[in-house]
C-alpha cells in the first residue's frame, strides 16, 4: 500500500501535463520516470522473491504434512505391535510354562521313583548347577543379556531363593512317595493359600464363584487322600509343605522382582538374570543341605549313579529345570500370583492323565472319582477367575 502511494505521488507530483513541460521540467520528468522504472523493477523482484518464499513455505508445509503422517503411521504401527505383544505375551509364556512343567514333573518322577534315587536335594543341586552353567555360558558368549550381580541384589533375593529351594526339595520328596495324579490334586490347596495371601497381603478380594471352586478343591483333596490306595503319610506331609512354600513363592517373587530392580545398574531385571539369581544362589545352600542330611555319602555309594540312562534323565531334568525357571518368571512377570497359580491348576489335567497311564497307578473307583472331581474344581476355579 505504501509503495503504491509513493508511485502515485511521483507520477502526479507536478500539476502540469506532460505536453507543457519546459526543458528543466523535462529533465525533472525524466528523473521521475527513471525513479518509476526503479520502483517497478523493485516490485518485480519483490514479487519473484515473495513467490519464491510462498513456494518454499508450501513445500515445507507439504513435507511437514508427509512427515507427520509418516510419524502417525509409525506410531500406530508400534502401538499395534506393542498391543499384540501384550496380548500374546501371557499366552506364549503360559503355554511354555505348562509344557516345561508337565515334562519336569514326569522326569522327576522317573528319576526319583523308577530309579529309586533317594537324594532329592542332590538332584536339585545337579539341576540348578546345570541351569547356572548354561546361563553363564550364554551370558559370556553374548547370546543373552545378564545383569551384573552385586551383594545388595543378592541380599534382596536370598529370602525368595530360600523359599525356592524348599519348594523344589519338598516337591521332589512328595513325588517320590505319592503318585502324580494325587500330587496334582493336592496342589489345588496352593490356589487357596495364594488367594488367601492376596486377600490379606494385597487386599485383593475374590468373588463368590472363586471361593466356591476353592471349597470344592478342598473336598476333592480330602476325599482323594481318604480313597488313595497308595496313601503315604510322609508323602502327604511333604506335599503340604510344598503347597505352603509354592504359595509363598508366587506371593513374594513379584514383590522381590520390583524391589531388586533398584539395585541393578540398568534399572531392570530380565528373566535370564532372575534365573541366574535363583539357581546360582541356591548352589551353596544346596551343598550345605547335602552335608547336613548326609546325602553325599548315599550318592557316592549308590549303584544307580553307574547307570548311563540315569544321568541322561537327570541331565534332561536339569535342562527342563532351566526352562521352567525361565518360563515361570516370564509368565509371573506378565500376569500375577493368582493367574500363575490358576494356570498351574489347569495344567494338572494333562499331568494327571499322563501320570496314571505312564506309571500304571492302582486306582479305585472312589479315588478316580475324587481325582476327576478335583480336576473339575480346577476348571471351575479357572472360569470363575476369568469371569
Amino acid at each position: 500500500m505504501s509503495s503504491a502511494v509513493k508511485l502515485e505521488s511521483i507520477i502526479c507530483d507536478d500539476g502540469e501535463e506532460p505536453g507543457h513541460i519546459s526543458v528543466n521540467g523535462q529533465v525533472a520528468f525524466t528523473k521521475r520516470l527513471n525513479a518509476v522504472h526503479k520502483l517497478l523493477d523493485g516490485f518485480r523482484r519483490q514479487g519473484v522473491w515473495s513467490a519464491g518464499k510462498i513456494s518454499i513455505a508450501a513445500e515445507r508445509r507439504v513435507a511437514s504434512d508427509r512427515f507427520s503422517k509418516s510419524n502417525q503411521a509409525v506410531d500406530s504401527e508400534e502401538k499395534r505391535e506393542h498391543g499384540s505383544g501384550r496380548k500374546s505375551g501371557p499366552l506364549l509364556s503360559g503355554t511354555a510354562y505348562c509344557l516345561s512343567s508337565c515334562c519336569m514333573i514326569l522326569l522327576n518322577k522317573i528319576v526319583l521313583s523308577s530309579y529309586s534315587f533317594n537324594a532329592g536335594i542332590s538332584l536339585m543341586f545337579y539341576q540348578n548347577l546345570i541351569s547356572t552353567l548354561i546361563v553363564c555360558i550364554l551370558g559370556c558368549s553374548g547370546a543373552v543379556t545378564v545383569e551384573k550381580l552385586n551383594w545388595k541384589l543378592i541380599k534382596v533375593w536370598i529370602p525368595v531363593n530360600l523359599i525356592f529351594i524348599g519348594m523344589l526339595v519338598s516337591g521332589m520328596y512328595s513325588l517320590k512317595y505319592i503318585n502324580i495324579a494325587m500330587v496334582t490334586i493336592l496342589k489345588n490347596v496352593t490356589n487357596i493359600l495364594t488367594a488367601t495371601g492376596e486377600l490379606y497381603i494385597f487386599g485383593k478380594r475374590q468373588n463368590q464363584k472363586v471361593w466356591t471352586a476353592m471349597f470344592l478343591m478342598i473336598i476333592s483333596a480330602i476325599s482323594g487322600g481318604i480313597t488313595d490306595l497308595s496313601f503315604d503319610g510322609t508323602g502327604y506331609a511333604w506335599q503340604s509343605v510344598n503347597c505352603i512354600l509354592t504359595a509363598g513363592y508366587s506371593l513374594t517373587l513379584r514383590h522381590v522382582m520390583d524391589r531388586a530392580k533398584q539395585f541393578t545398574k540398568s534399572g531392570s531385571l530380565n528373566e535370564v538374570s532372575m534365573v541366574l539369581l535363583n539357581n546360582g544362589i541356591s548352589i551353596p545352600f544346596a551343598i550345605g543341605l547335602i552335608f547336613l542330611f548326609d546325602e553325599w555319602n548315599y550318592v557316592i555309594n549308590a549303584d544307580v549313579i553307574k547307570i548311563p540312562m540315569f544321568w541322561v534323565a537327570a541331565t534332561a531334568s536339569g535342562l527342563l529345570g532351566l526352562a521352567i525357571s525361565f518360563t515361570s518368571m516370564w509368565f509371573l512377570k506378565q500376569t500375577g500370583p493368582t493367574t500363575y497359580s490358576l494356570v498351574g491348576s489347569l495344567n494338572k489335567i494333562p499331568i494327571s492323565i499322563a501320570g496314571l497311564l505312564v506309571f500304571k497307578v492302582p486306582l479305585s473307583v472312589p479315588n478316580l472319582f475324587s481325582i476327576l472331581f478335583g480336576l473339575l474344581a480346577g476348571v471351575l476355579f479357572a472360569r470363575a477367575k476369568m469371569s
